[in-house]
Order: structure tokens, then C-alpha cells, then sequence
């Protein structure tokens, strides 16, 4: 989270005219997105600063994937929440991303959609642990 108390979200694609789509779209309604279009880029930001979920694309350059950058992401968070967006994804990667607990979207995705999705994987890392009646800091 920022200092001012916004949520900090990656977003990784590698189509520009997408990127910029969803950048506008988080920064309108009050989170700080950080766009990267390459996995170089994202892997850099990562190092740069921590960030409280990453939504990237599962089809990057040069045959790299976004479970590449979301495994760098949890190097440095483990419990950093995650979503794929991808038009391509088989069975097998959905069947993977939920073994990895990451989140898939389906382009084209509706703004409502996207937004209330991000709204969920911001609250799954963030839910509250209640033992015996009393919350935990978890």
C-alpha cells in the first residue's frame, strides 16, 4: 500500500493499447497502477517495490508467461495476490494457476468484471483470521 493508503497493483501486458486500458481504468477508481510491458519491466518494478496484487497477462514476449512474473512477485511477497488475463488459456493452465492460487480472467473482460475481481483478490489477501471468536493478525 502507499503512503497516502492506496493499493499498489502491477499490471503486466504486452499489448500497449490493453495496458493502457487497464491502468486508466485501476487509477480512476483509486488504486496506483504500475503498467509494465515486458516481463523485464515487471520483473524490475517487483524489485523496485512491493506491491499489493498483480494482474498480468499469461502470453508475454519471447515465450516468457505470467506465472514467470507472478513467481518472481511471490519471491518477494508470498502472500501477494494474483490474477492471469489471458484470451488463451487451456485447461492445463487453468488447472495450474489454480494449484499456484492464481486467479484467471478471460479477455475480453467486461470493466465491471475486472474491477470487481481485482476488488476480491485485494480482499483475499487482506481477510481478517478469526480463532476462538478473536481476530488475529494472521
Amino acid at each position: 500500500m502507499t503512503a497516502d493508503g492506496k493499493y499498489r497493483i502491477l499490471v503486466v501486458d504486452d499489448e500497449p493499447t490493453v495496458l493502457m486500458t487497464y491502468r486508466l481504468i485501476l487509477e480512476q477508481q483509486g488504486y496506483e497502477a504500475v503498467a509494465c510491458g515486458t516481463s523485464n519491466e515487471a520483473i524490475a518494478a517487483i524489485t523496485k517495490q512491493a506491491f499489493d496484487a498483480v494482474l498480468c497477462d499469461y502470453s508475454m514476449e519471447n515465450q516468457h508467461t505470467g506465472f514467470e512474473i507472478i513467481s518472481v512477485a511471490r519471491k518477494r511477497d508470498a502472500n501477494v495476490p494474483a490474477a492471469l488475463v489471458t484470451g488463451y488459456a487451456t485447461p492445463d493452465t487453468v488447472e495450474e494457476a489454480s494449484r499456484q492460487n492464481i486467479w484467471v480472467m478471460f479477455k475480453p473482460i467486461e470493466i465491471d468484471e475486472f474491477l470487481a475481481t481485482t476488488a476480491k483478490l485485494l480482499r483475499s489477501n487482506r481477510a481478517p483470521i478469526v480463532k476462538g471468536g478473536k481476530l488475529e493478525d494472521g
